[in-house]
């Protein structure tokens, strides 16, 4: 079309531009699938809200969850329903907001989880190994915490006056969630029988004991403030909270003696003394006896060590309550508050299951951090609720070769065209998924618990595949590097966000951004 050399009105070019489009852009190609679809997309990003302050913000960590674990999972999740695989998203994936996380911590380049979720949660990037305290801090130092403490987004919470809570499948003395209440100069100090003589001297308190105490200590911080205490605080970690004394052992231990403690305290019998309102639970049937309407305060510890694996959570002993479960249960309690609230919820165990280098149990634990996190959207109004998708850090998790569309993503790679397993250079198959390194291969069968791998020697290196099955819930995938652990990866995470502030999510950002976004969004520290 061949336009005069007049002076167009905006309206009137942009009427004759979109009615060119129309003309150069054929009718079968705008009524492709693929391009209706992101057409669609884009004008649902276009119509997402303008609002930046929020009532509510939910936190959700999928530990570990690097985007080649977000990749894979989202294509075994596809394929599980039935179809190829590699179109489906997981439900965090379609939020309209996405950013990159640099994860480094100030002293390392692949960081650990204590560093890099002290970064989300305090606003500022600290030491691997440490919790809530800044860099200036010595890690396994007691006396080099003190003056070095931050605040956290918990913290704040509570001093505004909002319900919050704390959810992991790992302990809930983790590191990730630890870093959401304690201080502390070594992740590792979770009770007093972790801590060195001169830590414990040096008024060093160890993280099972600051939980139980996080309001008396969050006061005695701070002057004036008056806080009630975390209201949901569920996961595993049982241990940690209880004397080394048989007779204090739960109903479902596992161990002749569950407690690790040393200084012959029962810190839930502290707990539930300070609380008398409060509900402790330490199975199934008690957590689905819990009523939230009727409840303020809940304590949920469901393990002697970690929460199960998603996969392996019918072998519980006394049954404990999946990560969406979980986050129902604590949005349905939390929401009691209208002034609104504050959630943290880990899935800790997609980490762990990479550690043992078996990515099923990686991936289904991420599948089911994905429904935690539909939950989630369901029963929030998006108008009022930030919810943020993250992941601390990355593993050495890689997704390999040339398979075709389709093939099963657990599988062996078969090529464009054929039917049979290509094969490497050695002459034997291989598998779509692997790791840099790790205790290497393993053939387990039906087993469902991945750390049964570290009770085996290495196995390190090429193995033939011909006759295994490597999509059963027992393959751990081949491993380069002979390693006691598969370890975790430098590069960048994703974070997806929706709701009030979620469009600051742009670019590549430091990590610990994630904090300034909820602070903005909750207005937290008084401007």
């Amino acid at each position: 079309m061949k336009l005069n050399r007049i002076a167009l009105s905006g309206a009137l070019a942009a009427a004759i531009v979109a009615q060119a489009q129309a003309q150069v852009v054929p009718t079968s190609q705008m009524d492709n699938a693929w391009y209706s679809e992101a057409s669609v997309l884009l004008n649902a990003k276009l119509q997402a809200s303008t609002q930046f302050k929020a009532k509510n913000v939910i936190l959700f960590v999928g530990d570990g969850m690097g985007v080649s674990t977000l990749t894979a999972a989202r294509i075994l999740e596809g394929q599980l329903a039935g179809a190829m695989g590699e179109e489906h998203y997981l439900s965090f994936e379609t939020f309209p907001h996405t950013a990159l996380a640099k994860t480094y911590n100030v002293d390392a380049q692949t960081p650990d989880s204590a560093g890099t979720m002290t970064a989300m949660m305090s606003g500022l990037k600290t030491d691997a190994g440490v919790i809530g305290l800044d860099e200036d801090v010595v890690r396994g130092d007691c006396s080099t915490a003190a003056g070095n403490e931050v605040v956290t987004a918990l913290e704040l919470a509570e001093i505004r006056g909002l319900s919050t809570g704390v959810i992991s499948t790992a302990r809930i003395t983790h590191a990730t969630p630890a870093a959401t209440y304690a201080k502390s100069a070594d992740r590792n100090w979770e009770d007093i029988s972790d801590m060195p003589e001169d830590a414990v001297n040096g008024g060093c308190e160890d993280i099972a004991s600051q939980l139980v105490n996080f309001e008396p200590r969050l006061e005695a911080r701070f002057t004036g403030i008056d806080v009630d205490g975390i209201d949901v605080v569920m996961g595993g970690g049982r241990r940690h909270f209880l004397p080394k004394d048989a007779t204090a052992n739960s109903a479902d231990a596992a161990s002749e003696i569950e407690g690790d403690r040393t200084d012959e305290r029962n810190l839930i019998a502290e707990w539930q003394a300070m609380y008398s309102d409060g509900h402790y639970v330490f199975d199934q049937a008690g957590f689905d006896a819990i009523d939230p309407a009727e409840t303020t305060r809940l304590f949920g510890l469901f393990n002697e060590s970690h929460m199960q694996y998603e996969a392996d959570r019918d072998n519980d002993i006394a049954g404990e309550p999946s990560l969406s479960q979980m986050t129902e249960k604590a949005i349905d309690v939390l929401g009691n508050n209208d002034k609104g609230f504050f959630l943290m919820v880990e899935s800790g165990r997609i980490d762990h299951g990479h550690h043992a280098g078996s990515a099923y149990n990686a991936l289904t634990d991420t599948i089911e951090m994905a429904k935690a996190v539909q939950q989630a959207v369901e029963m929030t109004d998006p108008n009022e609720t930030l919810i943020l998708v993250t992941a601390d850090h990355s593993h050495v998790f890689t997704i390999a070769g040339y398979p075709k569309r389709g093939n099963p993503i657990l599988g062996k790679v078969v090529g464009v065209g054929n039917d049979e397993p290509a094969e490497a250079a050695d002459g034997m198959p291989y598998t779509t998924l692997g790791y840099t390194n790790g205790k290497g291969f393993r053939d387990l069968g039906t087993e469902t618990n991945a750390d049964a791998t570290y009770s085996l020697d290495n196995s390190n290196g090429r193995q033939d595949l011909t006759t295994v099955d490597t999509t059963s819930t027992g393959y751990h995938q081949e491993a380069l590097i002979p390693l006691g652990s598969e370890t975790h990866a430098g590069e960048d995470v994703a974070i997806h966000g929706k709701g009030p502030g979620a469009q600051l999510l742009q670019g590549v950002v430091e990590q610990n951004i994630i904090f300034h976004i909820i602070n903005q969004s909750l207005g937290l520290v008084a401007e």
